[in-house]
């Protein structure tokens, strides 16, 4: 009875550990702080870049205590991030690093990248295992950001957007004819467009996505892509 009842307690504490790391760990969060998932892969290895470009007005619908990104200025489309990725799925992350953004580097991201927690959190998350130095990865980010063009129609209108994702797949293949629907994906949430995905090679150049990268939009069904609002000082 005494093996018995230890079993269930270590049976319960391992149960209460997985659920702890279960908790902690996350897929591209947002923003997050120090501590995070636990490393995965080596720096420098792997095959091609996720550009994740988050729809800032549905961002701060739901974070509006973001006061850099949302307090004063209104954005269309940011750079929530440039991800290292695997052919098969996935991508290295958190990779162990001492280097940290420096203020230069930051003050030039925030052109792009709208929120210097943002900045540092996806230089440790993502940035980290590219194996370039921080100055490097964001100029490097700074061109992948340029490398796409939006449609005008989707830079901070002062209205909302009522659209499907096939439209806005349409809408971005026209302003870059050698887009394709096997180079992106869409995600929503609660029929709001979050974020734009798009697949560059190592020199953020357009390729197609490699395995797991799936659209969360429904392809005809109604989307709104709230309007870009600036706010007062």
């Amino acid at each position: 009875m005494r093996v018995l009842g230890l079993a269930v307690l270590v049976g319960v504490a391992l149960a209460i550990a997985g659920a702890g790391q279960a908790k902690t760990s996350s897929s591209h969060s947002r923003h997050g702080g120090r501590q995070g998932p636990p490393a995965s892969g080596t720096r420098g290895e792997f095959d091609y870049y996720v550009m994740a470009l988050s729809w800032s007005p549905t961002f701060c619908e739901l974070h509006p205590d973001e006061e850099e990104q949302c307090a004063h200025k209104g954005y269309g489309f940011v750079l929530h991030g440039l991800w290292p990725q695997y052919d098969g799925g996935g991508g290295p992350e958190n990779c162990p690093t001492t280097d940290e953004v420096d203020k230069k580097t930051a003050a030039a991201a925030l052109a792009f990248m709208p929120s210097r927690s943002l900045i540092n959190h996806e230089w440790r998350a993502h940035g980290a295992c590219t194996g370039l130095g921080a100055p490097d990865y964001f100029a490097l980010a700074d061109r992948a950001f340029a490398a796409v063009r939006m449609p005008s129609e989707f830079e901070a209108p002062s209205q909302p957007i009522d659209t499907t994702a096939d439209d806005v797949r349409s809408a971005l293949k026209r302003a870059n004819p050698e887009l394709t629907d096997e180079m992106m994906s869409l995600h929503c949430s609660r029929g709001e467009l979050v974020e734009i995905r798009v697949c560059l090679n190592k020199d953020v150049a357009l390729q197609e996505c490699g395995k797991r990268m799936q659209s969360h939009c429904p392809a005809t069904a109604r989307i709104t892509m709230p309007a870009s609002q600036a706010r007062s000082k």
